[in-house]
């Protein structure tokens, strides 16, 4: 299968160098967010509040308000994704007509 943007060949399963660092880096990233959350959570609740480790996570309300932020804001860049791909479709439908 020949790429449109080059002379190359590239086969549609196989992942580039670039691909495979963007999917590790993410996979890191998750794993990262993850560990401190699940400590933030599970933990550190049962530890004492003057223990050390408490410097360095933010007080506990903040693991409700941030993940319902980031949830709305994930709701709003969908609706405004398949706003934006409606209305694309509707003024190209017109322009055939």
């Amino acid at each position: 299968m020949r790429c449109a943007w080059g002379s190359h060949s590239v086969s549609p399963l196989q992942a580039t160098a670039t691909d495979q660092l963007v999917g590790f880096g993410l996979v890191a990233f998750s794993l990262v967010l993850f560990v401190y959350y699940t400590l933030w959570i599970i933990v550190l609740p049962f530890m004492d509040s003057d223990h050390g480790i408490h410097q360095f996570f933010l007080p506990r309300e903040y693991a409700v308000i941030i993940p319902v932020a980031a949830g709305l804001l994930l709701v709003l860049f969908i609706g405004v994704f398949i706003m934006f791909v409606t209305w694309k479709s509707r003024k190209h439908a017109k322009k055939s007509d």
